[in-house]
């Protein structure tokens, strides 16, 4: 694009004329023009500098191009991306009846007997991941906290809570009891003390892996931390379906997760503007005594 102009004066100002073609400018009687593509209109003020017709077009526009900018910035996002959906089945029941013991007779009743959670409780419990890739980490993709594991009713709350790597999540103590938060595994070893109703400690979790948490006080309270490398993971609905959006375009393994059953694993490709489906069946079979 050619522009030509003379150095305008401090606090000088441009007429843009409405036709399209050459355009003549003055500045306090200098004249010099501009080959502008399109008619633009209106005054622009300047500072002491030249900028081209392109600049120009822009500027006339920016007023009332806030909304609608930022929709086609969403619309621009979600074509150079893909995006990944599908079905998770869930097998049979994995455990039987639990009896649940009360240290603190007095302070909270003890619970009736648990029964085996329904194939729709399940759902909440099983996770759908993509593994590592290189394109997957620099994804403009974030996800916010804060992130909490309550001990609630003599459970940790969710059951399975999967967070990245660098995130703390909280531990709070809402029952009116001690509590304590501890776990040994390989990625994140720690143990948070005994601490009343009310209170709350954190955890930061730092390497990525599956973390299974306990109590100290009752050892039938279990929970798990799911720390994943990338933001690219989901919970399926009561009903088993799930979407992924904003994924990069590439071929990725996408993973199906539960803490009772083997990882299930399928290969899958993104393409931009695409919705990806991949059904996810994880069988859930009770494990054989002694493992």
């Amino acid at each position: 694009m050619k522009t030509g102009c003379t150095q305008p004066l401090p606090g000088a100002s441009i007429e843009v004329l409405t036709e399209p073609g050459p355009v003549a400018l003055s500045a306090r009687g200098r004249v010099f023009t501009a080959l502008l593509p399109i008619a633009v209109t209106g005054l622009i003020a300047l500072s002491g500098t030249c900028f081209s017709s392109a600049a120009r077009a822009t500027t006339a526009a920016e007023p009332g191009a806030g909304p609608e900018a930022s929709g086609e910035a969403s619309r621009v996002a979600a074509a150079s991306t893909g995006s990944l959906s599908g079905i998770v089945r869930v097998g049979p029941r994995l455990m039987g009846r639990r009896i649940r013991f009360n240290i603190y007779p007095d302070a909270n009743p003890a619970p009736p007997a648990e029964a085996s959670p329904s194939l729709e409780a399940e759902m909440a419990n099983v996770v759908v991941y993509l593994q590592s890739a290189p394109a997957l980490s620099v994804a403009p993709v974030s996800r916010s906290g804060p992130y909490r594991m309550e001990q609630s009713h003599e459970a940790f709350v969710p059951h399975v809570l999967t967070v990245m790597v660098g995130t703390v999540v909280e531990f709070p103590n809402t029952d009116p009891i001690y509590h304590n938060v501890f776990s040994l595994s390989k990625s994140s070893s720690f143990d948070l003390g005994r601490y009343p109703n009310g209170s709350a400690r954190s955890v930061r979790f730092d390497r990525p892996g599956i973390v299974k948490v306990f109590c100290h006080i009752h050892s039938d309270m279990s929970a798990v931390v799911l720390v994943l490398d990338n933001p690219f993971f989901t919970t399926p609905d009561p009903k088993g379906a799930y979407t992924m959006p904003g994924i990069p375009p590439g071929r990725y393994l996408v993973t199906g997760w539960h803490e009772r059953a083997r990882p299930i694993h399928r290969e899958v490709t993104i393409e931009a503007g695409q919705t990806s489906l991949v059904d996810l069946a994880i069988p859930l079979e009770d494990e054989p005594d002694g493992r």
